[in-house]
Order: C-alpha cells, then structure tokens, then sequence
C-alpha cells in the first residue's frame, strides 16, 4: 500500500459513444455493448446524478467506483431502469437495457435483501430459472442441472437445503452468485458484492467474473475498494455525481482524477495504476 499526495490539478473527463450491437458476427472482445448517454437522476431536488456517459465493454471486467453518496448504486439502477432519469438514455445494440432485462442478471447490495425470508440455498438458486421455466411451471430436469452446477461452482452444494438466513455474508453472496449464472444471462450486474465478505470469497467471485468476461459477457460491478482488489478490473468508470473519468485502470487511476473524486489525500494499491 502507499500514500499519495494529489494535486489539485485534474484533466477532463472522456465521454466515448460509438454504439455497437453486443452480438454481432465479427464483434471483437471488449468492444463497446452498453452505452450511457447523458444520464441524469434526482431524488426530489437533490442531484443524485448528472449527464453521466461511459461505456460497457464485452468480455471486460468493469467497475464502477467513487466516493460514499458519489451515486454508483444509482447509476447500476438508472442503467436497468430500477430508478426514473431525468435525462439521457442506455442502449445495447442500439435497444434501451431496460427493454431487455430478460439478458441481465442482476444482484442488489446485501443489505436490500430480506434475510429473514424463509428460503434454502436450492430455493434461491432455482429463482434464476423462473424467465426461462415461466411463472407456476414445473423446473425442467435442464434447469435443475444448470442450477446444480452453478452451486458446484461456487463451492456452495454442500449447503444446498440450509435457510438462506443461516449462511454468513460469504456464503450468502455466493449462492446470490449462483442465482445470477443459473440465469445464463449476457449482462452481469452487481451492486458491492465485495462488501463484508471474507477474503476466500473475494477470490471466488473475482474468478468467475474473469470467466464470464472471459467468455464474452458484460460484467459491470459497483467497488467501493481502492485496495488491491482494483488491479482485477479490467476497465473503471470513476464518477462523484458526474464522470470523473471512464477508461482503462491507468487512465483513470491517475492523481488527478483520484483528487477529483476524492479531495485530499486517498490511499490505493501501489500497483493499481
């Protein structure tokens, strides 16, 4: 680890724009698939976000990161349709996000989970199943093994039949893992997945992110961390209610930008930029 003094100097921020289909022939990984243009949110008067535009690629790990109340959350949310905008748009293939969430897997922060809900690890997974099963229809013997092996791969089957409320916050977060790859999805979205899990778990999920990016998903996950887990992501959106800059870790992990953002004096992983 290691302390930098920034200066107050900053330089501007990118806003990249080209719009591409995420699945036509010939798409080179890590090209652009979503593509945030202009968005606002305001949360009655207060400015929660404004004219934010980045890009997702395919087939990289991207991160969204910024300061307490910087508006991270909402912008995942704002891209999913989850909270009104006021301005802007979010497209993939040229089709607002929000009209294809049948494509994403989506996973809150833990702390908007209701623990307390009375549902084994199995129940959890098997609701990544219900877009493609249907509502009230039986699960194939299909979803049944995707399901399976997704707990297998999270190292979660040994706890298939416990209450979900039972597990710790590792186990926990991983079985919500599980869910998302059950879904098959293209799009992988989470919010601080990272957050008051054990270091064992840490590693897990940032090797399944690099397998999905690896296969050419779009892998988008809010990071409060500026520690040594920020060299995993391949590209950062760096935001404190409007873009600070978006790029790959050294572009945006530059003292300029991280003074902008943050003010003062932040601490991050010598090798991050």
């Amino acid at each position: 680890m290691k302390s930098l003094k920034l200066s107050s100097s900053a330089g501007e921020p990118t806003h990249p724009l080209a719009l591409c289909n995420p699945h036509p022939a010939g798409l080179e990984r890590g090209e652009p698939a979503i593509v945030v243009s202009h968005l606002g949110v305001k949360y009655r008067s207060v400015e929660a976000l404004r004219d934010v535009s980045a890009v997702a690629h395919s087939g990289r790990l991207t991160g969204i990161i910024g300061p307490n109340g910087a508006g991270k959350s909402t912008l995942l949310k704002a891209m999913l349709g989850l909270v009104p905008t006021t301005s802007g748009q979010v497209l993939c293939g040229g089709k607002p996000l929000s009209e294809q969430l049948e494509r994403v897997a989506y996973v809150p922060q833990r702390s908007q989970i209701d623990w307390t809900y009375p549902a084994t690890v199995w129940d959890v997974v098997m609701m990544g199943r219900v877009r493609k099963t249907g509502w009230f229809r039986r699960f194939s013997a299909v979803s049944r093994r995707t399901a399976a092996a997704a707990l297998e791969r999270v190292g979660m089957s040994d706890y298939r039949h416990r209450r979900i409320g039972e597990l710790s916050g590792g186990q926990q977060q991983r079985v919500f893992l599980a869910r998302s790859l059950a879904q098959e999805a293209d799009i992988f979205c989470f919010d601080e997945p990272f957050a008051g899990i054990d270091q064992k778990t840490q590693s897990v999920i940032f090797n399944i992110f690099h397998e999905l990016a690896a296969d050419g998903k779009i892998v988008l996950v809010v990071n409060h961390d500026l520690g040594e887990s920020i060299t995993h992501f391949n590209d950062l959106i760096l935001l404190h209610t409007e873009i600070i800059a978006t790029g790959n870790r050294q572009q945006v992990l530059t003292p300029e930008n991280l003074y902008r953002a943050y003010g003062g004096q932040v601490i991050f992983f010598s090798d991050a930029a």
